[in-house]
């Protein structure tokens, strides 16, 4: 059995390949967002993963969120939860209310305009829109399968995020995760640079 390596030879190598695991992944996780804007070095081109992938990113985000997660049915179910009728005769009340203001001042028309008759005229409304409400959200949400795209709309979006945006937004999603990968880095470069020290022992 050769002479086992000096404790320098012990300490030094392992932590070598524990510091170049170590920036290695710090660096890497680094480059998922930087450099926002395209630089040169050494003759190659380099941006970071997100910045050159955002338009990618976008449309691929957008795909998933208006296919998988919301559909126009979900809107309209989330619709459904509403106070319809509440909603309705706060609407008439703001809509009507000039009119009825204006028809008040005319002599004849004026004088049958009461509050209370005011009333019975928008609950009658709100109530016969609210016996046809199934019809009604049928009605929104073929009006929103035909004018409203969500995976257009969220692609759009996320392509219009400022990068420093999406890496807060990832970071605070996934900050200790990140942080994990650059110290497993170094970790399993201490790990290999004591298995370096071994096999050179056994092996001399």
């Amino acid at each position: 059995m050769p002479p086992a390596p000096d404790v320098w030879t012990w300490i030094t190598i392992p932590a070598i390949g524990g510091l170049i695991g170590w920036s290695t992944n710090w660096l890497a996780v680094k480059m998922i967002f930087r450099p926002i804007r395209a630089r040169r070095v050494l003759g190659l081109r380099v941006q970071g993963l997100v910045p050159r992938r955002q338009p990618d990113l976008a449309k691929a985000i957008g795909r998933v969120v208006g296919t998988h997660l919301v559909e126009h049915k979900d809107i309209v179910k989330s619709l459904n939860k509403l106070d319809l009728g509440k909603v309705l005769s706060g609407v008439l009340d703001r809509g009507l209310g000039p009119k009825i203001s204006e028809l008040r001042s005319l002599p004849l028309i004026g004088g049958f305009l009461t509050e209370e008759r005011v009333g019975d005229i928008r609950n009658s409304i709100v109530q016969g829109i609210m016996s046809h409400k199934d019809a009604v959200l049928d009605e929104v949400e073929r009006g929103l399968e035909k004018g409203l795209d969500v995976p257009r709309l969220v692609e759009e979006k996320v392509s219009a995020f400022a990068v420093e945006k999406l890496e807060a937004m990832i970071l605070e999603v996934a900050s200790r995760e990140l942080k994990s990968i650059v110290v497993l880095g170094g970790v399993l470069g201490v790990v290999i640079g004591l298995l370096q020290v071994a096999f050179l022992w056994f092996r001399g």
